[in-house]
This record gives C-alpha cells, sequence and structure tokens, in this order.
C-alpha cells in the first residue's frame, strides 16, 4: 500500500501534559482541541510523517483561576501564541508496534526538536455512522506518542522557589498525545472535505465536529 494521508479525528483525539505542583503532587492538563494529519503507509511505517495544530486558548485542568493562570503570559501567553504547532517523523522501531520519533514542536514561538516515544495502535475498518444509520466503512489509525519536555527550552519560565531548595513548577513536563486519523479518501467519499486537514486550516471544520458527534 502506498503512503496516504489521513487527517486527526478530533473527537478521539487529545493532548495531555503534567506538572510537579510544590514538588509533592502532579497537576494534569489536557488540550482536546487537537487538528493534524498523518501522511502514512501500513506497510512502512518508517515512512510516517505528521504534523499538526493545537488549540492552547481551550487548555483545561479543572480549575478555572489555574487555568486562566496557565494561559497567562506566565505560561503559554494564549493572547500572543493561541496555537501550539508540531511536525515530525517516525525514525526507527523498536518494538512490535513501537517506534522512536522526532518531532519540531513550537510553544510560545519557540521552536524546539524533542525525541518522541511512539505507540502505533493499529489499523481498523470501522464503520461511519450519522444518527442511528451506517453509511459505509471509515478506515481508522491510532497513534500514542510520549515525550518529555523542558518548559525552559519554550519559554514557560515562570517559577517560585520553596524553603529548602523546592520549586512550585516542576521544569520537566511529561507530554501525551492520543490521534486517531481517518482515511482522507474515506472522507471525501462520504461528503466530509472539509474534515481533510490542511496546513493553514481553522482549528475546526463543520464535518470534523460532526464526526466528533458520532458513536463513541
Amino acid at each position: 500500500m502506498a503512503v496516504s494521508s489521513w487527517s486527526f479525528e478530533p473527537g478521539h483525539t487529545a493532548a495531555g501534559f503534567k506538572a510537579r505542583h510544590m514538588m509533592v503532587t502532579w497537576v494534569r492538563g489536557h488540550f482536546k482541541d487537537v487538528h493534524g494529519r498523518v501522511e502514512f503507509d501500513p506497510g512502512d511505517l518508517l515512512c510516517t510523517r505528521f504534523e499538526g495544530v493545537i488549540d492552547a486558548t481551550r487548555l483545561w485542568t479543572g480549575e478555572p483561576d489555574r487555568d486562566e493562570h496557565l494561559r497567562s503570559a506566565d505560561f503559554f501567553d494564549v493572547e500572543n501564541h493561541p496555537e501550539i504547532r508540531f511536525r515530525g517523523r517516525i525514525d526507527e522501531r523498536t518494538g512490535a508496534m513501537a517506534y522512536r520519533g522526532t518531532s519540531e514542536l513550537t510553544i510560545r514561538g519557540h521552536p524546539h526538536e524533542v525525541g518522541l516515544q511512539v505507540l502505533y495502535d493499529g489499523h481498523w475498518e470501522t464503520p461511519y455512522w450519522e444518527g442511528d444509520v451506517n453509511r459505509g466503512t471509515m478506515h481508522r489509525i491510532g497513534f500514542e506518542a510520549r515525550t518529555n519536555l523542558d518548559r525552559h527550552d519554550f519559554g514557560v519560565s515562570w517559577n517560585d522557589e520553596l524553603p529548602g531548595g523546592g520549586v512550585v513548577v516542576s521544569n520537566e513536563i511529561p507530554l501525551k498525545i492520543d490521534v486517531e486519523a481517518i482515511l482522507d479518501e474515506d472522507l471525501r467519499a462520504f461528503g466530509l472535505e472539509d474534515a481533510v486537514w490542511e496546513p493553514g486550516d481553522a482549528p475546526e471544520s463543520e464535518s470534523a465536529a460532526r464526526l466528533g458527534r458520532c458513536r463513541d
């Protein structure tokens, strides 16, 4: 099978991070508005390329005051940098479904290359439901990618000191993204052309939103 293009399905794609707080516990944050595409050949995953965009303004940790602080210039500065962008590739196979990859990640306008641990979750033929009607088959693939970031590489540098040499927020931030993607050819066949993601697209389209409302 030749390399084909697949667009992220936004209803089942998300990014998450966690940071150590006050040296003793983890605070977790999430981004649900993640859009992008994968160039993919199931017969040769080392040909895989990907890119995408995250709407940083929709960051969520479950605490409104904390979310507001994280969106401020102390952290993500979403007023001036509303998007997080990434693009990269798979470089090396390390197991049956495991790979190493590389991505250029841009946060607050700071691009930085990061290494990835990638897990390929498989390729399935699935039904496409509109309401209670199965309109036919869609091909879907899934990936998980993990990395650890030094937030100072991206200008996310606010902190405060604690007695005894501690800090309020850890510098190292574990990050994970879960991606479900649909074959662009299938999206076009079902009349969902505006769900086919291209660089520069707005974060959400009507068809992408409708896909996210399909059966879970």
